[in-house]
């Protein structure tokens, strides 16, 4: 069992494998199960994610407080122009992250990546590079398992929770752990993968989590398209050779530190941010009185 990054360095290093390979080796363990089915379970997963993206791009989907809805496909729409500023690739991620967002905020299904209010930026954000190079489905699979990883170590020493630990512990969980899988995908080593992740979760250090109305759509939304470009930024730095100063277990601790101490208003209750302000109060209104 691994805790820190540091351990799963080490377990990478003394078994000669990557960080993927290593989730897959603890879940087989943990849940006592072969191998092939713990793969397959998160093959499914892979599939659930997928057939999210393709559903919010087929309509515009309204989230059930009708804060949101066809952001996804009208992103989209500019990425097919060319004159996108993200360029092909962050402009389909954001749009496919944003699109996600819409259907989990109208009861579609989803996967919690790590949490529903994030469920957009992993599988995004890997959807939009796996049409851009080309990857198989059991390369994202390999990907999703060492966001698993990165995951997990977040989840034993900080919180991925919203409500817990503000909006960096749900969208900037979410972006470390893509950021983490991308570099795996692109063949860099596991001490490359910790640096991305541990570069993401500092890009988004100490941001709240504010919900208007108390809902799960704004500006969560807007913050999964965000987390994919964080992920992808992030992970181009660091397959760049740009290390972060501060160690991935260090950086998480101080997520961890830093969400404690924001105040309850913060912390997905609705009582402050931008839930508060003279709009959102107007909103909150509407969505009650309807």
């Amino acid at each position: 069992m691994f805790y820190l990054g540091e351990q799963l360095l080490q377990t990478c290093s003394q078994k000669r494998c990557t960080i993927s390979q290593v989730m897959v080796h603890q879940e087989a363990d943990l849940f006592s199960a072969p191998e092939a089915s713990i793969w397959q379970r998160m093959h499914d997963q892979w599939q659930v994610m997928q057939r999210g993206i393709q559903l919010s791009l087929e309509k515009p989907r309204t989230s059930m407080g009708g804060l949101i809805g066809g952001e996804g496909i009208k992103l989209m729409q500019r990425v097919h122009t060319n004159t996108s500023l993200c360029g092909q690739v962050t402009g389909k991620a954001v749009a496919y992250a944003m699109g996600l967002l819409e259907v989990n905020a109208s009861m579609g299904i989803v996967v919690a990546a790590p949490t529903g209010g994030s469920c957009g930026i992993l599988p995004g954000t890997l959807k939009a590079l796996q049409e851009t190079f080309e990857w198989s489905d059991d390369q994202v699979v390999s990907g999703l398992f060492n966001a698993a990883a990165i995951g997990t170590i977040i989840f034993h020493n900080a919180t991925v929770s919203g409500a817990e630990g503000g909006c960096q512990a749900e969208t900037g969980s979410a972006a470390a752990m893509t950021a983490s899988a991308i570099c795996e995908l692109m063949g860099a080593a596991p001490e490359t993968s910790l640096h991305a992740a541990a570069i993401a979760l500092k890009n988004v250090m100490g941001q709240v989590c504010d919900p208007v109305a108390g809902l799960v759509e704004s500006p969560c939304q807007k913050r999964n398209g965000l987390g994919a470009a964080n992920a992808l930024i992030s992970a181009e730095m660091a397959l760049a050779g740009i290390n972060s100063i501060i160690p991935f277990d260090e950086v998480v601790a101080a997520m961890g530190e830093v969400g404690r101490s924001l105040p309850e208003t913060l912390r997905e209750t609705a009582r402050g941010g931008i839930a508060v302000t003279p709009t959102a109060c107007r909103l909150k209104k509407q969505l009650a009185d309807r």
